[in-house]
């Protein structure tokens, strides 16, 4: 199975095999915005699972703008032993690990981010008044970003991490660059397609000037936006292109936004009867981006990893949300003992509600394992709510309470 096979990347590093964890939410940072034991705890088990690759969660730039409470923030050596000890345990059974690293932008809860920021000040739709209208980035903080992403790679490093993941998809702040609908700017980082993707492209060469030859450097990307007037797929090959051009190592593949949040759900029963969301654009960049791909949404059985790597020429396929529930699934794949991921997942009958729930039962999983109990496929719905309210009242309120 070629799931199996090991993959040397363009920086040399090599993973033991094609599946990887890829980025789910876990909010387990501390007050401090730290990472601690359960962190440790959660990762060494997936490290166990026989992911040849880990991907954190999102691990936020700067403690003034993050995404969600519970947030993890790297931006000076403060907590450098903690996230040490997270690296370690993420590798200890040989797996490779990856930091997220991230910012916000508009995508920031009101009760976090009193003063979000963007590349122009156009606010979020349809999301019933959760997140304030941001303000438009000055050209000086512009800079700070950019030179904020560099330093918590280069603080990612130092702490024992593989490589990191620039996320520019899903809506966060390098998103809102790409796209024309959030991006209005008419100077250097904005106005025509080249010029709102100078934005990533820079950041891509600041990390790289920060960190070693060794250190791996991925980027994720929406396929589109799902929007209209939005980032579309042409404008979204023509981004991988670049970044094909900039060398890095692995571009992750995926979509949508808060406001059509395609990366957690596929509407056509077509997509998800082929499992993968995002396959067709994945097939049609093959031909054009000559640098590692990675196929993550929806995949869940070795029929559909076996046609991501096989039939679209991709290099990696990552696993989320089957990973909140069996751990090992990677090791059971490979080995042949499991053929597919079990259906888990809220069931109250009511569509609408089972959707959104989704996210916080696996994500609650999370806190299972990382308390040390192992998940629960027959958590119930009710629990889901009532534990997902209380714990972001709790976090939101410390949150302003400044920790």
């Amino acid at each position: 199975m070629k799931a199996a096979e090991p993959l040397v990347l363009r920086c040399g590093q090599k993973l033991p095999n094609r599946i990887a964890k890829a980025a789910m939410s876990e909010r387990l940072g501390d007050a401090g915005f730290a990472p601690g034991e359960p962190l440790a705890r959660l990762y060494t088990r997936w490290s166990a699972g026989g992911s040849g690759l880990l991907i954190t969660g999102n691990v936020m730039i700067d403690p003034a703008h993050t995404g969600e409470p519970g947030n993890v923030v790297l931006e000076d050596d403060r907590h450098l032993p903690a996230f040490a000890a997270w690296a370690e345990a993420s590798k200890r059974f040989g797996s490779r690990c990856w930091m997220q690293i991230n910012h916000p932008g508009r995508q920031a809860p009101r009760t976090l981010d009193a003063a979000p920021v963007a590349p122009s000040a156009v606010p979020m739709k349809g999301m019933g008044g959760a997140f304030r209208p941001p303000r438009a980035l000055t050209a000086n903080e512009i800079e700070d970003v950019l030179d904020r992403f560099a330093r918590t790679a280069a603080l990612a490093e130092r702490a024992g991490f593989d490589g990191v993941q620039i996320h520019a998809a899903h809506g966060y702040l390098i998103s809102q660059f790409l796209s024309p609908r959030t991006n209005l700017r008419e100077d250097a980082w904005g106005g025509d397609a080249e010029r709102r993707r100078a934005f990533l492209v820079e950041c891509v060469r600041r990390v790289r000037k920060a960190t070693g030859a060794g250190f791996a450097l991925s980027v994720k990307i929406n396929s589109a936006d799902f929007q209209k007037g939005g980032f579309d797929q042409e404008e979204s090959m023509a981004v991988a292109v670049a970044l094909d051009a900039e060398g890095i190592d692995l571009l992750e593949i995926s979509g949508g936004t808060y406001e059509h949040p395609e990366m957690a759900q596929s509407a056509r029963e077509s997509t998800r009867a082929r499992e993968a969301f995002f396959l067709e654009y994945a097939t049609q960049l093959r031909d054009r981006y000559e640098g590692h791909l990675m196929l993550t949404g929806g995949l869940r059985s070795v029929d559909g990893i076996r046609a991501a790597l096989e039939v679209s020429r991709v290099d990696v396929v990552g696993l989320a949300r089957p990973l909140a529930v069996e751990p090992d699934l990677p090791r059971r794949l490979l080995d042949g003992t499991s053929k597919a991921a079990i259906e888990a997942g809220p069931s109250t009958g009511i569509d609408a509600f089972d959707r959104a729930l989704a996210a916080p039962w696996h994500e609650l999983q999370l806190h299972r394992m990382s308390r040390g109990e192992a998940p629960d496929p027959r958590l119930g719905a009710l629990r889901t709510a009532v534990w997902y309210l209380r714990d972001h009242l709790r976090a939101g309120g410390r949150a302003r309470r400044g920790g």
